[in-house]
């Protein structure tokens, strides 16, 4: 296990962020339901991708689990606002950040590893800045367990790469961070999760 005082070096997101996303919050619940898709879909890359690794397969399987349970969250949120589901149309963020991921082996699967920990800790940042300012106490509830749960992911992230490379993966964890601010800073303001 990690140390529970771990800091990963993530900047903040800008201030404006939140009141973009509270003017538009049913934009914001349509895409967090292809967020959580998304995110059950890369744990389950790992499995096809390294089969071999018996904790890992574990690890993301529960993971991609819970993250399944998400989707069907905020599908039922989706219903009880009488919203339908839009189409996905892509995530330049998450894009952006799988470009900074090594090809080789090893490294490629450090790399996505902790490409998938900054992924997961972006959007426990901004669904705990919904969960304070939705004024709905169900939907902001939601939102804090939601954010809780991205927590986790998080850190079983960390705990994977850190067993794939001890020596090497808090560097390379401070330099996948460097890109990930660059690539928040690149990108518009929208009412979206990432």
């Amino acid at each position: 296990m990690l140390a529970a005082d771990l800091a990963l070096p993530l900047t903040a997101t800008p201030a404006e962020w939140i009141a973009v996303a509270l003017a538009d919050l049913d934009a914001v619940h349509q895409d967090h339901l292809h967020c959580e898709r998304k995110a059950a879909q890369s744990a389950l890359s790992l499995v096809r991708s390294y089969p071999e690794r018996a904790d890992l397969v574990l690890a993301v399987a529960r993971l991609a689990h819970e993250e399944t349970a998400h989707v069907v969250q905020m599908s039922q949120l989706l219903a009880r606002r009488g919203l339908v589901g839009t189409l996905d149309h892509g995530d330049e963020y998450a894009a952006a950040l799988r470009d900074l991921c090594r090809r080789a082996e090893p490294d490629r699967l450090l790399d996505r590893l902790l490409v998938f920990a900054l992924i997961e800790a972006r959007s426990a940042e901004r669904l705990a800045l919904l969960a304070a300012a939705i004024s709905d106490p169900a939907t902001a509830s939601l939102y804090g367990a939601l954010a809780a749960a991205e927590v986790r992911h998080r850190d079983t992230f960390l705990e994977l790469a850190a067993q794939v490379a001890a020596e090497a993966w808090r560097d390379r964890l401070t330099e996948l961070a460097r890109g990930e601010a660059a690539i928040v800073a690149s990108l518009p303001i929208r009412p979206r999760i990432h």
